[in-house]
């Protein structure tokens, strides 16, 4: 009977903990491995690299590309809009600039190995520039924020008025 019992509690604590990750809102499953084995997403956070480069200009703006790629291993996963909580650092000290978006904010794209993603950084080229050295972001699935941290490295300019586009196919 004692066996009994301590099945029962595991089972119990088992159920609960798996019915409080599925209510918790406002963050999105990367992917939840739905077998043993599965490969962990690659939209998590330490489960893929980003890069800051440098993209062609346009009327009054600079523009810089941040390249995501997820090496073999991990399961591709579903992004959607631009990354949130953007931040800028310099030398490891964050700037005052924060950024808004722009573009489409509901297609989903696809990202894993084998298929990288990446998303603008559009600077004012009018405004007072500070220099960066890193960006980071919150990804964002199609039905909600992906937990934690992204960092992209690279060498950039913002300024006030800078926004991020959606994440795209392709690098």
């Amino acid at each position: 009977m004692h066996t009994h019992h301590k099945t029962a509690i595991a089972l119990a604590t088992v159920l609960l903990g798996a019915a409080a990750a599925a209510a918790a809102p406002g963050a999105a499953q990367a992917s939840p491995a739905t077998e043993r084995g599965a490969a962990p997403s690659a939209c998590r956070p330490a489960n893929h690299t980003a890069k800051i480069t440098e993209a062609p200009a346009s009327a009054g703006h600079h523009h810089y590309r941040v390249t995501l790629t997820a090496p073999r291993g991990y399961a591709p996963c579903a992004l959607a809009g631009s990354p949130t909580d953007v931040g800028f650092s310099d030398h490891g000290a964050r700037t005052p600039i924060t950024a808004g978006h722009y573009g489409d904010q509901s297609t989903a794209v696809t990202f894993g190995p084998g298929h990288p993603v990446h998303f603008d950084i559009q600077v004012p080229g009018d405004a007072r520039q500070v220099s960066a050295d890193e960006v980071s972001f919150t990804l964002r699935a199609p039905d909600g924020l992906i937990p934690g941290t992204s960092f992209a490295e690279g060498t950039l300019k913002v300024a006030p008025g800078t926004l991020v586009g959606p994440v795209e196919q392709g690098a």
